[in-house]
């Protein structure tokens, strides 16, 4: 039986087929916006072609499709999610709003208009109940102002409910019967709980990803439903799993009720990838980076272990649930080139997307993008985009550059689309320099791993600029965040919050606390693991030194605790916190707020790939044309390589194109480029 990968872009579906053997294969279908599920059936059916069956047929030997998507993300970014409507403890309901007096864009322009919430006032209700941190219930539920409540929400047409109660994760008490009247009054309506979503403490933290998981969940759970529908109708008669924040993967139904974890869903498995191209050529430090056609993604990954963080933001929106820490900025292949009141040449954010797309496409669309310059610049060829099933207009975008051009007195479109080009490597450089800055890393200690549509593209520029030693294209390319959907391993994480000093920590109540977890764990995951040994689980906790404001996740031992388990915990959060911050403080009292538990089921599938044939390093049996490609302005007569017969140990000299059916790799003067045993790149200044 075969599987499947699907990451639905913003400009293309990418699509996977593992067959029997483990061997991979790709197909690329432009994405539609709105009804993403048709560009996703089609790449399916370019897979079922392939294979020369009918659709149907090839369906229904797919035994699971793992899908990635950015539809939960899109709803808040674009303000398109369910009417929401808000019940919490009487005197809170501005929580969300007031949001500790944080303005995001500018603290100190008075002009910024203020947050607009994503349930407006009008629909947060109060209700009379108090639960105090410790668990104790000092106010019953009057059960009265729910259904009062409820009531007057159904009436005003909510699609959603969200229910977020003060210290509801000490005590659930009163928010799990609100939960059940307002289920019981609201048949239909879609009921979150922040006890469910986030049990943890800091109220606004929990309010707001528990407004904005109500605020999505009927529009994932529409979105879920149409695309197994359209799949079922297809003839897929096999699992359909869904790529979670944290870059785990789970089944349909728990991705429902847990809507807010699909947040960053399809990006949220390029660092898996970059970790498997890693260790399989020797890198442990890596800087992954995903360009795409509407947004490029980057992650720092140190000793191959991939970040995450819990606090992150989606647009003004606070969602506090355990995410891939990538960082996402609107960037790409179709970020709009434009010139500013100052008359200064920008590159988007403004996207062209997939419709109309690039000038090239002919489309429609009439502004130049990176995409546009690149193909101007010879390193793409206008009538092999997609392996020839996409021809670009090389007129259209010449036309559209020299018009840009024109308005900063520029009369050379090349000299135009170089300037384009430039600033584009010149803008993602600038995204990686910001964020291993942040964190006191040096990106010359890293490898690059660049990698998306653009990846091949931009990889050597980039590079240089950062002066970063080396840098890999790895194999399937445009589809990286897809093959990291193969690596990925089904699994949950969960939180509970007990804030305590290690002083005085009751190991018994942790001990519960970890004991509960796992067996949740265990009953939601047994169902996909053949045996409870394959379900692994790894413990952690967010811990501070007294006096600090914010805390920082460290491993926690599992099995039973004891003092001197807790000893070797604290010992390992100084250690982290050294690493971090470049000091910590031994010996000072640490606190502990919420342990986490995360659990996942073992993979066992292995990936298989065809491997090149042993070269002489002479790449000449590869020599696919010549063509003039400009670098830095400077015409050059350029040969250009079949990528997919090249052979291991050929080494490319530049000025030199790569080209293969979905990507392209562009060779700079100054750079080498040596191919390995599975088809990727890697490149080194000379």
């Amino acid at each position: 039986m075969k599987q499947a990968a699907i990451d639905v872009g913003g400009t293309f579906t990418d699509c996977l087929i593992m067959d029997e053997s483990g061997e991979v294969r790709q197909f690329k279908a432009p994405s539609t916006p709105p009804d993403y599920a048709s560009g996703l059936i089609a790449s399916l059916e370019k897979g079922a072609k392939f294979y020369g069956l009918s659709t149907s047929e090839f369906m229904g030997q797919l035994e699971l499709i793992l899908h990635g998507t950015t539809v939960a993300s899109n709803a808040i970014l674009t303000g398109d999610g369910a009417p929401t409507g808000m019940i919490t403890t009487k005197g809170f309901r501005d929580i969300c709003e007031i949001r500790r007096g944080m303005r995001l864009s500018s603290m100190y322009n008075l002009f910024v208009p203020p947050y607009r919430p994503l349930v407006p006032r009008y629909r947060r209700l109060g209700v009379a109940e108090r639960t105090l941190h410790t668990g104790q219930v000092l106010t019953p539920l009057a059960e009265a102002d729910v259904r009062k409540a409820a009531r007057s929400l159904k009436k005003q047409g909510v699609q959603s409910i969200a229910v977020c109660f003060l210290h509801s994760y000490a005590n659930a008490e009163n928010e799990r019967r609100a939960v059940e009247i307002c289920r019981e009054l609201c048949p239909g309506v879609f009921v979150a709980a922040s006890h469910e979503i986030l049990p943890v403490w800091r109220e606004y933290e929990r309010f707001s990803t528990t407004v904005a998981a109500a605020y999505i969940g009927p529009v994932v759970d529409r979105y879920l439903n149409t695309l197994e529908a359209r799949l079922k109708h297809a003839g897929f008669n096999g699992s359909l799993l869904i790529v979670l924040s944290n870059g785990l993967v789970q089944n349909v139904e728990e991705s429902r009720k847990r809507a807010i974890y699909m947040i960053g869903s399809g990006p949220a498995a390029a660092p898996s990838a970059a970790v498997y191209w890693g260790v399989r050529t020797g890198s442990k430090d890596i800087i992954s980076l995903d360009i795409g056609g509407t947004t490029s993604d980057i992650a720092l990954i140190a000793n191959a272990e991939i970040p995450t963080t819990s606090e992150a933001w989606v647009g003004d929106e606070r969602v506090a649930v355990k995410k891939v820490d990538s960082n996402s900025f609107e960037g790409g292949g179709g970020s709009i080139a434009w010139i500013d009141s100052l008359g200064v040449l920008r590159i988007g954010p403004r996207s062209s997307a997939s419709l109309p797309g690039p000038v090239c496409y002919d489309r429609g669309g009439t502004e130049p993008t990176v995409l546009d310059a690149t193909l101007l610049l010879g390193y793409i060829a206008p009538d092999f985009y997609l392996g020839g099933e996409m021809p670009l207009r090389m007129d259209l975008a010449r036309e559209a550059v020299a018009k840009l051009g024109a308005r900063l007195g520029i009369d050379d479109p090349v000299r135009m689309a170089t300037a384009i080009f430039s600033l584009a490597n010149t803008v993602i450089a600038g995204h990686i320099t910001k964020i291993c800055t942040k964190r006191g890393f040096d990106p010359r200690d890293y490898v690059l791993m660049s990698a998306g549509g653009g990846g091949g593209l931009h990889a050597a520029w980039i590079a240089d600029r950062l002066e970063i030693p080396v840098a890999i294209v790895p194999r399937f390319t445009s589809f990286y965040s897809a093959f990291g959907m193969f690596t990925a391993e089904v699994g949950m994480e969960f939180n509970r919050s007990y804030p305590c000093s290690a002083r005085q920590m009751d190991l018994a109540k942790v001990n519960g606390v970890f004991e509960d977890m796992e067996r949740e764990a265990r009953s939601k995951l047994i169902e996909v693991a053949e045996s409870e040994e394959d379900i692994v689980m790894s413990r952690s906790a967010d811990m501070r030194y007294h006096g600090q404001f914010h805390e920082l996740e460290s491993e926690i031992p599992g099995g039973t605790l004891t003092e001197a388990e807790i000893k070797s915990a604290l010992s390992g959060f100084d250690k982290r916190h050294e690493q971090l911050y470049a000091f910590a403080m031994p010996g000072r009292e640490v606190e502990f707020f919420t342990f986490r538990l995360r659990a996942r089921v073992r993979s066992k599938k292995p990936i298989t790939m065809s491997l090149r044939a042993e070269g002489n390093t002479d790449p000449a049996h590869a020599l696919k044309a010549r063509r003039t490609c400009f670098f830095d302005g400077v015409a050059k007569d350029t040969p250009v390589y079949d990528g997919e017969r090249l052979k291991k140990g050929d080494v490319i000299a530049g000025p030199a194109l790569v080209q293969e059916t979905t990507t392209t790799v562009v060779v700079p003067e100054r750079f080498r480029c040596v191919v390995d045993e599975t088809g990727t790149y890697t490149l080194r200044r000379s």
